[in-house]
């Protein structure tokens, strides 16, 4: 599946679902224009959300299979970025769009 990621065909998403744990647990990636591979998971919550990109798809694969099998070093070999605030909502009260006084 990894190996036909291209135009049209870009994205690809695992995700794991367990009744007793609350919130989204999974990896995606996502082939850009750029021939890069941007990678990201989140493990639960919003604030937990990760992102790293790579020319990669060795690394994109290994990393893949290594969240799949719950690997614990799966994470290894790349600059992660935490991305959550971008899913974060806005306090109570508070509209992203107006400055604060």
């Amino acid at each position: 599946m990894l190996a036909n990621l291209r135009r049209g065909n870009e994205y690809l998403i695992l995700e794991r679902r367990d009744e007793e744990r609350e919130g989204d647990w999974y990896i995606q990636v996502w082939f850009r224009d750029n021939n890069t591979y941007q990678l990201e998971y989140r493990d639960g919550v919003p604030a937990e959300h990760y992102q790293t990109r790579t020319v990669s798809q060795e690394k994109v694969l290994r990393a893949l299979l290594g969240w799949m099998l719950d690997k614990p070093d799966w994470r290894e070999g790349f600059m992660w970025n935490s991305i959550g605030h971008m899913f974060a909502p806005a306090a109570d009260g508070e509209d992203e769009d107006e400055p604060t006084a």
